[in-house]
């Protein structure tokens, strides 16, 4: 069950010659698959891509029309591998994930893939997650490109340059036998345009032809000797094939004044954002016309070094806008000027910003900068702009930034890998604090308050293995943490199978939520949901007894606070040896009420008795000490003040977002801490009987308040 169907965007896909495809950049790109003839497209789904994969699961009977095979990747070393159809056979295949963390787990498959180079297209489609919007390490994929000689491509963040980068993608790809990377950024995946669709192709050449025709080129094989001759190969045909290909359909672009003192080069996936910036300084407009002579890099790797020198020669100074580190293309600049003898001055880093995204804000300044230096009468009489320090000395902000807590990331409103890390502290709290080895997933979200639960984070499904270093003898036992879908990528057999084959005496917590939850909710081997396309209900529970773990407990209901406690102190104190495996298993929330909200929206329209369960706090029992909020965390538990002159503090409180998990109340009595919390039940279309019980309710619950209010002693002013 993936984050949202597709099911009405699916139908854009059939649009045929002429017609206006409209929506966001990542169905554009798949739009633009169809459109170039793919005949296979794999991946591992991740943010910011994760659609992608999503709507070809959706567009299945468009695919079989085409005759395109789409598969769900075990891995992104598994999708990367699928490209080795394209190796031997004239077929153009896609693959997709989340970069750089899917392109480190994918890097061996590029590399023998680039080395061996390939006859079909190649097209590996990586969602640039940088800056501000991401969850990952700051790095870029541009170090990958140039380590295995595969072209990127990084267009201009509009549907029509996007929907062109695939096409030119494929045929950059087959021009130079080269496998082609597409960069696209967050911003560039979820910009929304329109551009003339073409029609749909059917695979000139089929997987099914291929498979019946097999052929076998031992020189495309990564074996010495090919090896070194591959390596030839590269320098001496595909990178000028490819130079010239880029060059002849002018894959990167020209804007602005032919001439000028100054220029600037910058990658194009950084075009609007620098348009922005020049169009705040008066110089743009909003229709794209530039004042300022630019050269837009949609092919960020190879450098074009003719295009460059001719962009470059002349000019008193380029700036070079190039987000992230280090300044690779920067670097080959200043190398490239320098072999030809041209005086342009080069600004880039100096200016700007060494890491980070380069937004609006930050590019104004830099290219103020910039001009002020090498061209100061292209700002006119600009006043100078505004300085952003006298706000942030503003006292009011101040004493406004000392009031409003800081809202790091959290878990979901009910979600079940909530209670998991309570019941963790509650063990914590017993038997001391222990090692505890993270992993990718929504369970990282542990490592902040209120948990502040884990050490490490090495990698997806490697949490266990991260831990491995630590199998001595020593009074207290390592805890690692691995969720289900890092568990099938990767952890069975590198954490789990590690851990079994060096006899680890450690502790694995395996959080099953029954879905790829962290990813979209895309569905897993483990998945307990009936799905027609894969192959599901496949126990983690039996994977790992399968492969010779002997400790293995199974929780079905994460939310019993007081269970999971108990079984993680049996796994740290129990005398046995080897492995311990918790499986702790409970359906995303998220999930769950995507699911069961219509579900019970229509049956309530439909006039059935359907009951609701909310939770409450007795602010007459509440004592304010806040121990539920500590050890639950969850976004609808909050504070709010109440009348009694007996208590200082606020207590707490379950706004309406509550969806009746009940984890607060399980929390407070693991905990033993109080009997505050209450369940009511809230009845849609009730009976007979029930309205009669609601007012048997209320009529002893009204004579037992009368009863008590008479007995209350009132003191004389």
């Amino acid at each position: 069950m993936a984050e949202r169907s597709f099911a009405r965007e699916v139908q854009d896909l059939k649009l045929g010659e002429g017609e206006i495809f409209r929506g966001e950049g990542i169905l554009a790109i798949t739009k633009a698959l169809l459109q170039s003839g793919v005949s296979y497209v794999g991946g591992y789904q991740g943010s910011p891509i994760s659609h992608l994969m999503d709507v070809l699961a959706d567009a299945r009977d468009v695919l079989d029309d085409l005759g395109v095979h789409f598969e769900s990747s075990a891995s992104e070393a598994a999708a990367a591998a699928m490209l080795s159809a394209s190796v031997m056979y004239p077929v153009r295949g896609a693959v997709t994930w989340k970069s750089t963390a899917g392109t480190n787990v994918a890097s061996d498959a590029l590399s023998n893939l680039s080395s061996g180079g390939v006859t079909g297209g190649a097209l590996v489609i990586i969602g640039e997650d940088y800056g501000e919007g991401s969850s990952i390490m700051q790095e870029r994929s541009h170090a990958f490109a140039m380590k295995s000689q595969m072209w990127l491509l990084d267009p201009r963040p509009n549907l029509e340059s996007i929907v062109k980068a695939v096409e030119d993608g494929f045929a950059l790809s087959e021009a130079s036998n080269t496998p082609v990377m597409l960069g696209v950024r967050i911003r560039t995946c979820h910009v929304h345009g329109q551009f003339v669709a073409k029609d749909n192709k059917k695979p000139e050449f089929t997987l099914r032809q291929a498979v019946e025709s097999p052929k076998r080129d031992v020189n495309r094989i990564v074996l010495p000797p090919a090896a070194y001759i591959h390596e030839k190969e590269k320098l001496e045909k595909r990178w000028p094939a490819a130079v010239a290909f880029i060059k002849e359909r002018k894959l990167n672009e020209f804007f602005g004044p032919e001439q000028g003192d100054v220029g600037i080069v910058l990658q194009g996936g950084m075009y609007n954002s620098v348009m922005r910036a020049l169009q705040f300084m008066g110089l743009a407009d909003v229709y794209g016309n530039s004042a300022v002579p630019l050269y837009v890099l949609n092919v960020a790797y190879p450098m074009i070094d003719d295009e460059m020198v001719e962009f470059c020669i002349g000019k008193k100074a380029v700036l070079m806008v190039e987000e992230g580190q280090p300044e690779y293309i920067e670097q080959s600049l200043h190398t490239l000027l320098r072999r030809r003898d041209i005086n342009t001055k080069v600004s880039g880093k100096d200016l700007l910003p060494l890491g980070g995204e380069m937004t609006a804000p930050v590019l104004i300044k830099g290219l103020t900068a910039f001009f002020e230096t090498h061209a100061r009468v292209l700002l006119g009489n600009q006043p100078p702009l505004p300085d952003a320090t006298p706000i942030l000395a503003d006292p009011k902000v101040k004493a406004l930034a000392d009031v409003v807590p800081q809202r790091p990331a959290g878990f979901c409103t009910g979600c079940p890998e909530r209670p998991i890390f309570a019941a963790m502290k509650l063990v914590e709290k017993e038997l001391g604090q222990h090692h505890v080895s993270a992993d990718i997933g929504c369970h990282l979200f542990s490592i902040l308050p209120p948990f502040n639960i884990g050490a490490t984070t090495m990698g997806y499904g490697l949490g266990p293995a991260s831990a491995s270093a630590f199998n001595v003898e020593a009074d207290k036992r390592p805890i690692s943490v691995m969720g289900d879908g890092g568990f099938w990528h990767n952890g069975l057999s590198t954490s789990v199978g590690n851990a079994v084959y060096n006899k680890q005496d450690g502790v694995i917590l395996i959080v099953d939520n029954h879905y790829a939850a962290a990813t979209g909710g895309q569905d897993i081997l483990s998945s307990r949901a009936d799905n027609p396309e894969r192959s599901t209900k496949h126990p983690i529970v039996d994977a790992v007894k399968g492969i010779g773990v002997q400790w293995v407990r199974q929780i079905d209901r994460t939310y019993d606070v007081a269970k999971m406690r108990d079984t993680l102190k049996e796994a740290l104190t129990t005398s046995e040896r080897g492995p311990k495996v918790i499986v702790a298993s409970s359906e995303c929330m998220l999930n769950k009420q995507r699911r069961v909200k219509p579900q019970f929206n229509k049956a309530v329209k439909a006039g059935q008795r359907m009951v609701r369960e909310r939770f409450g706090v007795d602010e007459d029992v509440c004592t304010g000490d806040h121990a539920c909020i500590r050890l639950s965390g969850c976004p609808s538990l909050s504070v709010k003040h109440t009348d009694d002159p007996l208590k200082d503090d606020p207590v707490a409180a379950i706004d309406n977002s509550c969806v009746g998990c009940g984890n607060c109340g399980e929390v407070s009595e693991a905990a033993v801490l109080c009997p505050s919390f209450y369940r009511a039940d809230i009845i849609h279309n009730p009976t007979g009987l029930d309205r009669f019980l609601a007012k048997v309710r209320s009529a002893v619950i009204g004579f037992l308040q009368r009863r008590r209010d008479s007995r209350r002693v009132v003191f004389p002013a």
